[in-house]
């Protein structure tokens, strides 16, 4: 057994262009996907957030229409009740990530409000990406990587990494009310985008560096990670 940490976020809201607080979180499959992969191999998982606070579901993601119909969503509500860890983060802070054999970021659009300026995460971040440990983050979880970017650049650059598209977000009708587009962040950083078809499962792996598209990825995201413990 091993240990994964799960960075996740804190908020339960999105600032958009202009002003307003758009209701998130992370997002359901996000989280249970990759619990469910990472549990049946006999990892263990630890949750950690800024704070330590209890992180917020986006309700959109408990949807029938966001899971393929009730009985999947019902299924995702149940292994968000039933993850005690969920219900028990430490704080940010104190994550080193030197005890974990893997970090793994689930996305929704509360990382593109906290942890993309954060700096605890930023430390987890880099330091898991300089000891060759498999480092995966999902959907809209790479603007976690925008925090690394010290002005003198990001260990980030040159990676070939993927993420929620424009295309994506504009589909989903939060491209025009954005503040910021997390691809075009992810190539202003210096990152190589790999941009698949909307919604298809993309995961993209350089190095020790896992990155997976939209919530259909997730799943398969975590497989590459399991594969990559032995």
């Amino acid at each position: 057994m091993r240990r994964i940490l799960f960075v996740m976020t804190g908020v339960d809201y999105w600032t958009l262009a202009d002003g307003t607080r758009h209701p998130t979180g992370y997002w359901a499959e996000e989280f249970a996907a990759p619990y469910r992969e990472f549990t049946a191999a006999g990892h263990e998982i630890v949750v950690a957030t800024p704070g330590g606070v209890v992180p917020t579901v986006d309700r959109a993601s408990l949807a029938a229409e966001a899971n393929g119909g009730q009985d999947r969503a019902d299924e995702v509500a149940a292994v968000l009740e039933s993850a005690t860890e969920l219900h028990r983060p430490i704080t940010l802070a104190e994550a080193d990530p030197a005890y974990y054999a893997a970090v793994f970021y689930p996305g929704g659009h509360g990382p593109m409000e906290d942890l993309a300026v954060d700096g605890d995460s930023a430390r987890v971040l880099t330091d898991t990406l300089a000891s060759g440990r498999p480092l995966a983050v999902v959907c809209h979880a790479p603007a976690a990587l925008l925090a690394t970017d010290t002005g003198d650049g990001s260990p980030f650059a040159g990676y070939r990494v993927t993420g929620f598209t424009n295309t994506e977000e504009a589909q989903a009708g939060l491209a025009d009310k954005a503040p910021w587009l997390l691809q075009d962040r992810l190539l202003a950083l210096g990152a190589e985008f790999a941009e698949g078809e909307p919604w298809a499962s993309n995961v993209v792996v350089d190095r020790n560096l896992y990155t997976g598209q939209n919530p259909a990825s997730s799943g398969p995201l975590a497989a590459e990670v399991v594969k990559a413990l032995g």
